[in-house]
């Protein structure tokens, strides 16, 4: 059997037994029964199939009534790195993540960054198993070191993705850029509570940023229209460890009494007492001038 004979149907329910073990590491006949509302014996049928043609990616775990990834696993499918990270961030999980066509006439933002798919899987892997991961990581500041995270999650911060995880040379949670690392080479240690995504306090707390058009723009409401703002403001929540990527993202003016005058800043914070509780002011426009 090859793939070419399969109807469409049967190559999306394969395509979602291929993404499910792929990015998360197992996948079940319930799965695929609450995916697409199948039959038990259906279900069966269909896992059946992908271990015909793909016996060396997957095996039964009769403790889980699963059938989990094997290290030998290779996709059957084609999955785009670029659709899997918007897809998971929105619930997405049918498998089918081919490329977007472009279009001549609704063009998207160009992407110079591009992660690879193996390190995306790895990461995610992990994240839904609770477990801690063994990089080879560069940074600009100290270039190529072996790494321990426990990751928790993965973040687009609007230029490039990273994941948000416990680092276990730093002593604290960190952001690691997916494209900087190199390779990972296996789990380490269980976690302990205190690297657990619950115990990252910048990630649990919630902060709400108020926007308002810039002061100095001589007619404010067309930004107002911009980003649908309500009696000229936008309430914005979000959680303090990702509020300075977006204040970096949209040139928000966080400066005391909005003193950039350049031009670039087309939105300004309202409520600037709310940077006191978030991370990475060092990249929050006017976040560091004095009054």
């Amino acid at each position: 059997m090859s793939l070419d004979e399969l109807n469409h149907g049967q190559k999306q329910r394969l395509a979602f037994i291929d993404f499910s073990l792929q990015y998360f590491g197992e996948v079940s006949r319930q799965d695929l029964i609450a995916k697409f509302a199948t039959g038990l014996a259906a279900a069966t049928r269909d896992l059946a199939c992908y271990r015909e043609l793909a016996p060396a990616n997957m095996q039964l775990v009769h403790q889980t009534k699963s059938y989990h990834r094997l290290p030998g696993f290779k996709a059957l499918f084609p999955h785009d790195p670029e659709s899997i990270l918007h897809g998971l961030a929105r619930g997405f999980g049918d498998g089918l993540s081919h490329p977007v066509r472009p279009s001549a006439v609704c063009l998207d933002a160009v992407s110079l960054i591009h992660p690879s798919p193996e390190i995306i899987a790895a990461l995610m892997r992990a994240i839904q198993a609770g477990a801690s991961l063994k990089l080879h990581y560069v940074s600009t500041s100290s270039g190529e070191r072996q790494r321990e995270i426990v990751p928790h999650a993965l973040v687009n911060n609007g230029q490039r993705w990273h994941v948000r995880g416990y680092d276990r040379l730093g002593g604290k949670f960190s952001d690691f850029v997916v494209t900087r690392i190199k390779g990972i080479s296996g789990q380490g240690p269980e976690p302990e509570q205190h690297e657990l995504a619950a115990a990252d306090d910048y990630w649990q707390r919630l902060v709400t940023l108020v926007l308002v058009p810039h002061p100095s723009l001589a007619h404010p409401e067309a930004i107002a229209l911009d980003f649908n703002m309500v009696k000229g403001k936008l309430e914005i929540p979000c959680r303090a460890a990702l509020a300075g990527y977006l204040l970096r993202q949209w040139s928000v003016d966080c400066s005391p009494k909005q003193q950039i005058r350049s031009g670039v800043c087309q939105l300004a914070l309202a409520n600037p007492e709310v940077l006191t509780d978030i991370e990475h002011l060092t990249i929050v426009p006017g976040a560091q001038v004095k009054a």
